[in-house]
């Protein structure tokens, strides 16, 4: 009789919880959202936040303003998020440094994956190995023969430690079994500046930031750090084209809610967030910029949670043979 009676407590308690889900979910957003960019204003990663911020305030039917808490490589806004209500009122887009902080900084205050509810994927964009305008190899085939007789006297310039750029150098090193000199810039913008310059040899990069000195001529582009080619640059190969395996990196933001946000809050900003990506609006800018937004499919929390653990499982044997550790 006691447990029988202790059974219907759980149930009705379960049930109650369940309407005041419901009821809450019925009732969200009934104000302004805060999505936090944990980087600086006016970068590509800000772009995409503010265009995915506008889409699904449509969606939504609330305002949702960007916040860019920057520092100590995004650990500073994605800490913030983490210690929010768990309401659905602060969301956080993030990219790779998600999965890469957790492998780099020694007491990160926040668990990537135990201490979020995710959202979706937005973006997954390209990156594309480049040189400076005058360096010798005139294609990717000629410029892998070129790095394998030449690699000590090759820089290689990258956006700091565990940055998509350098994450990228060290890949290619790997796929290539070549070493290469790694030069470590405050930023993506700087090392793109010395590559125009003449500073340094070459640099892999987003195609967010080296689209327009491609397209200017300003850097040689020599091939898409991954297995396809993309519609932004078509007539540039892949390396897989030839025959350089295990390579394939790509720049990725996705959307983030703190532990704890209600299940049918998060079904809600999903389903705006699988809306957004097929927004017109959202397709044109993105594509101006050289990237594109993710399929619907992949804008769903199962999809972003599992590229997450990839990224981890992936890129920390990565960086421990490349000697890099948390500090």
């Amino acid at each position: 009789m006691l447990k029988e009676k202790f059974s219907r407590i759980v149930v009705t308690a379960l049930l109650m919880s369940a309407g005041l889900s419901s009821a809450i979910a019925q009732d969200y957003p009934n104000r302004t959202i805060t999505m936090v960019m944990p980087y600086a204003a006016g970068g590509p990663g800000d772009t995409i936040t503010r265009l995915f911020a506008t889409a699904m305030s449509k969606q939504l039917g609330q305002q949702i303003v960007v916040d860019n808490p920057a520092g100590a490589g995004g650990s500073i806004g994605t800490a913030k998020v983490a210690r929010a209500a768990p309401d659905g009122y602060t969301l956080l887009m993030t990219h790779i440094s998600h999965a890469t902080n957790v492998l780099m900084i020694k007491n990160l205050p926040y668990s990537p994956v135990a201490d979020f509810e995710p959202i979706g994927l937005t973006t997954v964009g390209p990156m594309v190995v480049t040189s400076r305008k005058d360096f010798p190899a005139k294609d990717a085939k000629e410029l892998i023969d070129y790095i394998k007789a030449n690699s000590s006297k090759i820089s290689m310039g990258h956006a700091g430690i565990g940055s998509a750029s350098h994450l990228c150098g060290l890949m290619f090193m790997d796929a290539l079994n070549t070493k290469i000199e790694m030069v470590p810039y405050k930023g993506a913008a700087p090392a793109l500046n010395d590559l125009m310059g003449g500073q340094i040899d070459i640099m892999c990069d987003q195609t967010t930031s080296t689209i327009p000195a491609i397209q200017s001529g300003r850097i040689k582009p020599y091939a898409v750090a991954g297995t396809q080619r993309i519609p932004s640059l078509p007539d540039l190969p892949a390396l897989s084209e030839f025959g350089v395996k295990g390579f394939d990196i790509s720049i990725w933001f996705g959307l983030y809610a703190p532990k704890g946000t209600p299940q049918p809050i998060i079904d809600k900003l999903s389903s705006a967030l699988q809306r957004a990506v097929k927004d017109p609006e959202v397709i044109a800018r993105l594509d101006s910029i050289g990237t594109a937004p993710v399929t619907p499919d992949l804008a769903v929390p199962a999809k972003l949670q599992a590229h997450l653990k990839n990224e981890i499982d992936t890129l920390g044997p990565l960086l421990t043979k490349a000697g890099v550790t948390a500090n």
